[in-house]
Order: structure tokens, then sequence, then C-alpha cells
């Protein structure tokens, strides 16, 4: 993979839409042609040779999707959507495993932001243009369980979605521990800790991991990390929104790198 593949997104078209396709032959031609499925509903109960096919696709190419009950596809659309319905996504999704090296022949100083289970699109956007503002690297969310990039998304992020890589992954947790032996720290934010976000050093190759404003961090990935951070609160509210709580972490490494020049 070319090295500098993963900035191409700078120079992608500015879609105005996720873009629906629906029948099962279409959405078969569609994965095939390499495009990029944002979401895909099936049927609950189909069975036969085309959709054999078609789940044999999903997993070759371990593609994220939902069996819905009948109904929910006819809300979709009123077509004739044969059992399954995909929404194109607006960017394209890359790997960490080829971003990180790519990072490091620039000689740069990787700082990479993951999201563990941060579902609502418009913190999801405002997260995406901090990050991108911030000198961030790259996204990284999980495959199931986080926010779609939908043109509100986008909207919200004021087009970074288009200019910062976003990589998606089945496995956080497998994804952190890459992460952590390409020679990245694992700074999770995080309130089960007494130590505060100015403690970790950020000018050294580092992750951030945000968790969802209802259950946070996943146990699993807090207990990989190499450094537990919170944000000091004096208010009487116990938290913040995620994506303000996103913002306050990277400007303190955008803080320290400055300070380190």
């Amino acid at each position: 993979m070319n090295t500098n593949s993963f900035n191409r997104r700078r120079d992608a078209p500015q879609h105005e839409s996720n873009q629906m396709i629906f029948g099962i032959r279409a959405v078969i031609e569609a994965i095939k042609s390499g495009k990029e499925i944002e979401s895909l509903y099936i049927q609950r109960g189909l069975t036969g040779g085309i959709i054999l096919e078609l789940r044999t696709l999903i997993k070759e190419n371990d593609l994220p999707f939902q069996l819905v009950p009948i109904e929910k596809l006819n809300r979709l659309t009123p077509k004739n959507h044969q059992g399954a319905v995909a929404f194109i996504s607006p960017i394209t999704y890359e790997k960490i495993e080829n971003v990180i090296p790519a990072i490091y022949e620039r000689g740069e100083v990787p700082l990479i932001l993951m999201l563990d289970g941060v579902t609502d699109v418009r913190n999801f956007g405002a997260i995406a243009r901090t990050a991108e503002c911030a000198g961030v690297h790259a996204l990284i969310v999980p495959s199931k369980g986080s926010a779609q990039i939908t043109p509100d998304a986008v909207k919200t992020s004021a087009g970074a979605l288009y200019k910062i890589p976003v990589c998606r992954h089945d496995s956080l947790f497998k994804i952190a521990k890459f992460l952590q032996e390409s020679g990245l720290q694992l700074v999770a934010c995080t309130e089960k800790t007494n130590d505060y976000l100015y403690q970790p050093d950020y000018t050294v190759p580092t992750a951030v991991i945000m968790g969802s404003e209802e259950s946070g961090i996943s146990t699993d990935l807090i207990r990989i990390s190499d450094h537990l951070a919170k944000i000091p609160m004096f208010g009487e509210i116990e938290s913040l929104n995620v994506s303000v709580s996103a913002g306050v972490l990277l400007y303190e490494a955008v803080r320290q790198k400055m300070k380190s020049k």
C-alpha cells in the first residue's frame, strides 16, 4: 500500500448522502466491486443459494450486518428489496495495520484516537473534527456498536471525516494489543483512576481511548491500558460530554507537543 494513501481522503468527493442499495444480487455486486458498506440489513430466515452467496461474501470481507424482521426493511424502502438493504459509506475505511507503519516512515510520532462504543452520530462527528484539528493520525472504531458515518456525522465533523483516516475493526482489544506491539502507549480516559490526564507523556507514540457516556471504556481495554487518566471535575455534574472530553485530552497532548519543540 502506498504510504500516503491514507491521506487520499483530502481529495475525496464530498458525497451528500449514504447511497442505499437493495436487492440481494445488487448488494452482492456492490460488495464484489469493492464498495464500502456502512450498514447492511438482511431479513431473518432467508434461505437459498443466493443468500448463502451473500453470507459468504459478508464473512470473507468481514462486513458488519444485522438480521432484522421484514418490517424493518419495509420501513427502509417500499421497493422490492428481496430481503437485503445496504448503505454505502461516504468514506473509505483504512486498516490501522497500514496506517501505523506509514506514520513512522514519515518520521512522525503517532497519535491515534480509539472510540469504544460512541454511538451518537453528532458526538462522533464533533470528535472527528477536534481530532483532525489536533493532528490525530487516525480514528479507530468497532465494526459493531459504533455511530455510523452518515451525512449528519460528516456535516458535524465539518468535513473532517473526509480528511482523517477512519479504521473499523471487529475487536478493539486485538487492535489495542497491536498498537502496543507497534510501540504505542494506551491512555484510557476514565473516572476509574486517581490519576489526572496531565500525568501521561503524550509526546511519545500514543493511542487515546474514549468510551461511551453510558458505560465508559470496556473492562478489557482498561485492563491492558498503560495509563488511566481522568479529567478534574469541580462542579456538581459528574461528567462531560464525550466529544468535549476528547477535546480536553487531545489538546493536552497538543500542549505537551508544542512545549517539547
